[in-house]
């Protein structure tokens, strides 16, 4: 989730090239997946026997950006997949996160993709529209198993009524709290039941008793601070949907009237008053404020807690800091999506780059994927074959993924809605700046880049 703080320069990348990336050609895909090998070897059987008929070897390239508990569970799954189908041989290209987007672009732009490529949730719709990958839904219906893949997740996936992806791993947040803090100043415990989250009244009032800016002890830290970026975004974007709001009307192409409305201008001023009228969260926070006792509540997913453990030992979960479901207003809704992987339409192999995209985001795959990465899952199945993932604290995170999830906005505009909502939360936030003047703009500005999608 650290990358999505990174995801900013990235998608405004994509933005920039667009365009370009119509000049798109094509290449090719396969299927099934399990921990040795296994998930569903129908559609795979059948290239098998054509490439054992010609003696022909298969290559197919997959990039992705470089992070390095992912790249090591790929490399494994590259083993067993080539071990099962000998004729098929994967090369995986890992790219610096950086310079990720911008090297895919000029290779679809030069008519030279590789088969399968590494795609962010919100990066996705641009891709589609540009003609860049190719619908997955064939494939899907025959052994991808969509049924099993939490609906969010599914809805994060599909642009046009196609699904242009296959998930690796969803995300989720909570929220985190300091014991001590709540102890001290006698607080009640949240309920750690994913379906009894606090409400905003509840996280405002603890957050009030718990600041004390003059003894540099804070409130709260709603949501990674007040800088822009695609991590910015997708934490506070529940503000708005759980107060009832959107982004954009349910086919996309509408900002005004969604972005503009009551509810989503009732998020906003909520989060705005933790700031310029409470108070109880400041506009600049220390370094590691959370983990040195500095702060009573923040916002932050799974990926935090080994996280919390490697940096800070000594801040042991369930003794000095624990975890409940994310707060909630009218509605109870958290923010989803993460990295999946689509086929080219440059790919000259899209069945067999298929049966490896398959046996990775497979069933089975899915399984192994989580082993090593833990990750939080996107298919169902694997939330239930891990007991782990049904206990606290994971059990919060796959809960509300399933039950209270909400994609981002799939739109090939993202990257214009994205920089536009991050601006938004921090001008109300640092500048306190008028609600309905710095919506208009947001809206204007996102309008602007949906006319010129039109």
């Amino acid at each position: 989730m650290l990358r999505l703080r990174r995801s900013m320069v990235v998608l405004l990348i994509i933005c920039l090239g667009i365009m370009v990336l119509s000049a798109c050609s094509s290449k090719k895909s396969n299927e099934p997946g399990s921990s040795e090998g296994a998930a569903s070897e129908s559609s795979a059987s059948a290239s098998q026997e054509e490439n054992k008929g010609d003696g022909k070897k298969i290559e197919i390239k997959y990039w992705r950006h470089d992070f390095a508990p992912e790249v090591d569970a790929i490399k494994k799954l590259i083993k067993t997949f080539e071990e099962k189908n000998p004729n098929v041989t994967v090369k995986m290209e890992v790219i610096p996160y950086g310079d990720y987007e911008t090297k895919i672009r000029t290779a679809l732009a030069a008519g030279s993709p590789p088969d399968i490529i590494g795609l962010d949730g919100p990066t996705l719709a641009a891709y589609a529209h540009q003609d860049a990958v190719i619908p997955l839904d064939k494939y899907m219906d025959m052994d991808g198993n969509k049924e099993d893949i939490a609906a969010p997740v599914l809805e994060s996936l599909t642009y046009k009524g196609k699904i242009y992806a296959a998930p690796l791993n969803d995300a989720s947040i909570g929220m985190f709290y300091n014991k001590k803090l709540f102890e001290k100043n006698g607080i009640e415990l949240p309920s750690k039941d994913p379906q009894q989250a606090w409400t905003w009244d509840q996280v405002l009032k603890a957050a009030q008793k718990i600041n004390d800016p003059a003894n540099k002890i804070y409130g709260i830290d709603p949501g990674w601070g007040l800088g822009e970026g695609e991590g910015s975004t997708f934490v506070k974007l529940p503000f708005i949907w759980q107060a009832g709001g959107e982004i954009l009307s349910p086919d996309g192409t509408q900002v005004k009237g969604f972005l503009d409305s009551p509810e989503s201008k009732k998020g906003l001023a909520f989060f705005s008053s933790l700031y310029n009228e409470y108070k109880v969260a400041a506009k600049e926070l220390p370094p590691e404020a959370f983990e040195t006792g500095k702060l009573g509540i923040i916002v932050n997913g799974p990926w935090a807690i080994s996280g919390f453990a490697t940096s800070h030992p000594e801040f042991k979960l369930g003794e000095d800091w624990d975890i409940a479901p994310l707060w909630k207003d009218a509605k109870q809704v958290t923010p989803n999506g993460s990295w999946n992987m689509a086929i080219t339409k440059g790919s000259k192999h899209p069945d067999e780059a298929w049966m490896f995209v398959n046996w990775v985001t497979g069933v089975e795959g899915a399984k192994v994927w989580y082993q090593e990465t833990k990750n939080l899952p996107a298919r169902l199945s694997t939330a239930s074959a891990f007991p782990e993932l049904s206990e606290y604290p994971m059990n919060i995170f796959v809960e509300q993924s399933s039950k209270f999830a909400h994609p981002r906005p799939v739109t090939p505009a993202y990257p214009v809605v994205t920089s536009s909502i991050s601006k938004l939360f921090a001008d109300i936030g640092v500048a306190n700046r008028d609600i309905d003047e710095a919506v208009d703009e947001a809206v204007n500005t996102i309008d602007r880049a949906l006319q010129k999608i039109k």
